[in-house]
């Protein structure tokens, strides 16, 4: 969603819900006398790339040090961005067989055989009249020096990527949270309501299945901000067992209790806020490779990446 589209909804729909959202029954509301595990949020770089105008997801590779990806929103063709923590820019690829009409989030995996893959969420909706969404897969590039010569106009090829074709078994809904478990693929997508909790979605992940597949939906969750649905990005730590959701007030971070080794249940946990700085339009958060820090950054020109630390 752009900075003018925001601007819009909330001038109209904030007066609109406030009274209504500060009286209704909220699950999973975070403790206000919760501590935050993390430091104030670090400004460590700005994006200075003039192709990054939109960056509407970001993701830490499980595979090269200090190379983050992101991709612009709907609008741009099918491409992703490499970047360093401090903004630089390292390479552009074009996603060979794929196509962006709403690209709103990216995550990160790496196999149990050492394969590194990006997923990309196809799953942007604001109209909801979209019945099928995609999620794609392509194995991630090998980011060299020589790569930062690319741009939008010469970009470089990734493999071809793979789809799965998903919809929802409710009605149509537009979503901006895309995260894949760690531990066993599972992917995830977080959908973006107006009017109550968001939902949270489990999608087949069998690339090799060309049918359209019914998502799951397992768990609902809602944040303090008005809009308490409206959430816009999210991902999973790198050992599985923490979530961290953002809107465009805060981020949460929902924990798996110690022995307890079924990942659903921890939508059952009430969230603590997280700081991850100042953002216009902010809907990309991520763990760090080694999940001890929280990137974010923002839509708009020269965006900022913040990095809110682990106190621990």
């Amino acid at each position: 969603m752009s900075l003018k589209t925001i601007a819009k909804f909330l001038l109209f729909v904030i007066p609109v819900l406030s009274a209504a959202a500060c009286s209704a029954t909220r699950s999973n509301v975070p403790d206000e006398n919760a501590v935050s595990p993390y430091a104030a949020p670090i400004l460590v770089g700005t994006i200075r790339s003039g192709d990054i105008t939109e960056a509407s997801g970001i993701a830490a590779s499980r595979c090269q040090q200090n190379v983050l990806w992101t991709h612009n929103d709907s609008g741009d063709d099918a491409y992703i961005f490499a970047v360093a923590p401090s903004g630089q820019g390292l390479g552009t690829w074009k996603v060979t067989d794929a196509r962006n009409i709403d690209w709103e989030d990216i995550a990160a995996y790496k196999s149990t055989a050492g394969k590194c893959y990006l997923y990309i969420g196809e799953i942007g909706d604001n109209k909801r009249k979209r019945d099928v969404h995609t999620i794609y897969r392509v194995a991630e590039p090998i980011v060299t020096p020589d790569d930062a010569r690319s741009d939008r106009k010469h970009p470089l090829a990734t493999t071809a990527a793979q789809a799965v074709n998903f919809t929802y078994p409710d009605y149509a809904q537009d979503a901006e949270t895309l995260m894949v478990n760690p531990k066993n693929a599972e992917i995830y997508v977080v959908t973006k309501r107006i009017s109550g909790p968001a939902g949270v979605y489990k999608v087949d992940n069998n690339f090799e299945n060309a049918d359209v597949r019914v998502a799951q939906k397992i768990a609902e969750i809602t944040v303090p901000a008005i809009p308490n649905g409206f959430v816009t990005g999210g991902d999973i730590s790198p050992d599985g067992r923490r979530v961290v959701i953002c809107d465009y007030t805060a981020a949460y971070e929902w924990t798996l209790p110690d022995g307890d080794a079924n990942f659903d249940n921890i939508w059952r946990q009430p969230p603590v806020t997280i700081d991850i700085g100042q953002r216009k339009g902010g809907e990309a958060v991520a763990y760090s490779v080694d999940g001890s820090s929280i990137f974010s950054t923002s839509e708009g020109k020269e965006p900022p990446i913040f990095e809110a630390r682990g106190k621990k």
